[in-house]
């Protein structure tokens, strides 16, 4: 289902951080948009898929996605979503250091709270000692979220770009180098060159992240470790564990647990 360019619920004379909820039915679309502050959106519940011209990120539930001003990029809702997101104008994010790329981080149950205290405040009251120490608080804790590596690069060089996006309709560990040489019309060697100019990684090591991510949204969206570790051309569940742990730092169940054992906020 695809729906239209989320609004913005700011203005000039904004305060410098606004929060917003908004609840998305599973398989809800925002095709390509941009916006004109910078958008921390944390998935409250369910996860999200995001594109843009230069990767593709995925948020499981309990965690958030930067994206800066000004980028354009297309949003898949996975799952009921329940999203919290936070805009923050151009001086607050700079002062905390959040990156001009977009990045996933990991969100505290400190930055919970603070979501949950920043909804309450009224736009015409944000100047309040009060308000302005919790929206300060915020931002602050945004900018000290560690990050997670939950993205993949995608090439800039049309051919290359092809073949990714068709990797990404269906992706598995199946696909070898040499087929996706054959998908981008060029020699196995000319493609392994290529790709990692255009990446800064191998296919091997971009096709693992991939089904990584892949793996992290259905999950996240109910779906068993069997269901994906064959789904995904792994050998085995024992080995997309395997996999999974020594990327991720967790089993996939353990990982999935401790993000629906979060409270919303």
């Amino acid at each position: 289902m695809t729906s239209n360019q989320p609004s913005e619920p700011y203005e000039h004379g904004s305060p410098e951080a606004v929060v917003t909820l908004r609840e998305y039915p599973s398989g809800t679309v925002f095709a390509r948009h941009i916006h004109s502050r910078g958008q921390f959106a944390y998935a409250a519940t369910g996860s999200l898929k995001m594109f843009t011209d230069l990767g593709n990120w995925v948020v499981p539930p309990q965690r958030a996605l930067w994206v800066p001003a000004g980028v354009s990029h297309e949003m898949h809702m996975r799952g009921d979503v329940t999203m919290l997101n936070t805009y923050l104008d151009a001086t607050a994010a700079s002062r905390v250091g959040l990156p001009e790329h977009c990045q996933v981080f990991a969100v505290s149950p400190l930055l919970r709270h603070l979501f949950e205290a920043a909804l309450a405040i009224d736009p015409e009251q944000a100047s309040t000692v009060r308000n302005q120490c919790v929206l300060t608080l915020l931002v602050d804790e945004i900018g000290a979220m560690p990050q997670l590596p939950l993205s993949a690069p995608l090439p800039a060089e049309s051919r290359l770009a092809r073949s990714c996006q068709r990797f990404l309709e269906a992706p598995t560990q199946n696909i070898s180098i040499s087929e996706m040489a054959d998908w981008s019309s060029m020699s196995r060697r000319t493609f392994t060159r290529n790709f990692r100019e255009q990446t800064g990684m191998s296919f091997v090591a971009w096709r693992q992240q991939v089904c990584l991510l892949e793996a992290m949204s259905r999950l996240s969206n109910g779906s068993s470790i069997t269901e994906v570790a064959i789904d995904l051309g792994y050998s085995s569940p024992s080995a997309f564990t395997s996999v999974f742990r020594r990327n991720l730092g967790d089993s996939p169940g353990r990982y999935l647990a401790r993000s629906k054992g979060a409270s919303m906020f």
